[in-house]
């Protein structure tokens, strides 16, 4: 029974294995197991690592089976350049997951709606409405006074231990969370404002990464919802549930607050108020003109998209950036000559001075490329069939772009794991090809690319401009990677500083 049971199991994956080869598949690792398929493979952490590893070993275009799904693996940029240029259209659908389902409201946000006018009128409204080239200037001008506030509390604590993941993430929040919806969350001391109210803030970003990271097991294998595992969706729907009622009551505060202004005759025109307006306010305004489409959970949903992807995200490449800094002292000593040979020591770096600073541009480079916020680009899905590398790829194949691993790779880089600002020297633009997108390209690129830069080089800049910074021991700082959707490290960054003798002036 055992003989006859062990040839079935063997027929079974032969027959798999040179049906791929009829259809000119990619090449997929042996064996792909009954009804797990190539699960059995990804378990150790972190994934992209893993998968960095299986691509070295079968090759850089990989067709994997995980459970019910299959996935097309690249490690090749030209590959992904194939993918995201000729194949933009065909590969501009997301799969359908769990975490769009809930966290997208039912796939309908922008990051996780299919491709379609819905998808296109979303992207026009943050990119014409919330994040113009006219609304940068006031939204930067949010991330300056909150860069300050970082200052001073920094010169509260100098040659004391700092977290500075705390710090970071203090700023990111308040920066956004004024943008959004004209509050701010923490004081100059790091401490929560409105205490309930933040805490419920803290609490709900804190459970959307919690919950949202990896890959989830409802995803690979839809069946064990019927069969005891219906609690892993029930924690989406729960978080969801939160994040919606939390929303909501932002929308509903600036609701009344938009009422009142209005019977005293305040006018919410364009051009009078629009550096008075919150991001709530401007969308709320174009509700009034087309209330079908702006309706209150397409705001909530785009609030929640410029939240999410736009804190963790900066927090891990200011933690990276400064971690790597501390273990490379003479790359910080380089970066602080150049601020202090363009900027001078008589005022502080402004946004506008990010251009003329083309080695810390270089920094923050390198930091995407050793550790990109998101080690993979968010997922795709093939809406028909097309040729990638030569390959046959089936309609509905999803798209896992590993970018730590083509970052990462010896034979695109030389000294893959050496932090060498240098090798960014004379390439214009965050892009060199497509052996480094750290913030996607195609259709689906991220649209808060300008934004970040600004706040992260703004961030930096400044406290290298302002503080000598030193490790908490002799040690180097530890850079050990968490697995996850964005790639954080596993043991928050401690650091120590003291104001430059020569910011004494300025800075008092």
């Amino acid at each position: 029974m055992f003989l006859y049971f062990l040839l079935i199991i063997i027929s079974y994956i032969l027959t798999i294995h040179f049906h791929n080869k009829i259809k000119n598949l990619p090449p997929s690792p042996f064996p792909a197991l009954p009804i797990i398929g190539h699960v059995y493979l990804i378990f150790k952490k972190p994934l992209h690592r893993t998968l960095s590893e299986i691509s070295a070993k079968y090759g850089p275009i990989l067709l994997l089976k995980l459970g019910s799904r299959r996935v097309l693996l690249l490690s090749s940029p030209s590959a992904v350049e194939e993918c995201l240029t000729k194949n933009d259209i065909v590969f501009a659908n997301r799969p359908v997951i769990l975490l769009g389902k809930h966290f997208g409201y039912n796939s309908t946000g922008l990051v996780w709606a299919p491709y379609g006018n819905r998808w296109r009128n979303l992207r026009r409204v943050l990119s014409h409405e919330i994040l113009s080239a006219s609304r940068l200037p006031i939204l930067s001008s949010i991330s300056k006074e909150e860069v300050r506030s970082l200052i001073r509390r920094l010169l509260r604590n100098q040659n004391q231990t700092v977290d500075m993941k705390s710090a970071f993430s203090t700023l990111t929040l308040n920066v956004m969370m004024r943008m959004i919806g004209g509050k701010r969350y923490f004081g100059d001391d790091g401490r929560a404002g409105v205490v309930e109210e933040t805490n419920k803030f803290r609490q709900m970003m804190d459970e959307t990464i919690r919950v949202g990271g990896g890959i989830n097991a409802l995803d690979v294998f839809p069946v064990l919802k019927w069969v005891g595992f219906g609690w892993i969706e029930k924690k989406f729907m729960v978080v969801q549930e939160k994040r919606d009622r939390f929303m909501q009551d932002l929308v509903e505060e600036h609701k009344r607050k938009m009422e009142i202004d209005h019977k005293r005759e305040f006018k919410y025109s364009v051009g009078k108020t629009e550096r008075k307006k919150t991001i709530i306010e401007v969308m709320l305004s174009l509700q009034g003109s087309d209330t079908e489409f702006y309706k209150d959970e397409t705001i909530k949903s785009l609030i929640l998209v410029l939240l999410t992807a736009g804190n963790d995200t900066s927090v891990g490449t200011m933690e990276w950036a400064l971690s790597l800094l501390l273990n490379n002292p003479d790359i910080l000593r380089k970066a602080q000559t150049e601020i202090d040979s363009k900027i001078g020591f008589d005022r502080l770096i402004d946004e506008y001075d990010l251009v003329e600073l083309p080695y810390l541009h270089c920094i923050i480079n390198e930091t995407l490329r050793l550790y990109p916020a998101g080690p993979f680009l968010i997922p795709h899905e093939s809406s028909q069939e097309c040729m990638i590398g030569g390959y046959h790829i089936p309609r509905g194949t999803m798209l896992l772009v590993n970018m730590w691993a083509i970052q990462n790779d010896h034979k695109i880089w030389e000294d893959p794991t050496k932090f060498k600002p240098e090798r960014f020297e004379g390439i214009e633009g965050a892009r060199d090809g497509f052996k480094f997108i750290p913030f996607s390209s195609g259709r689906r690129s991220c649209p808060g690319e300008a934004l970040a830069m600004r706040m992260i080089g703004l961030t930096l800049g400044t406290l290298i401009q302002c503080f000598e910074w030193e490790r908490v021991n002799e040690k180097l700082v530890d850079m050990t990677e968490s697995s996850g959707l964005v790639l954080s490290k596993v043991h928050p960054l401690q650091a120590k500083c003291r104001p430059r003798p020569t910011m004494l002036k300025i800075l008092s």
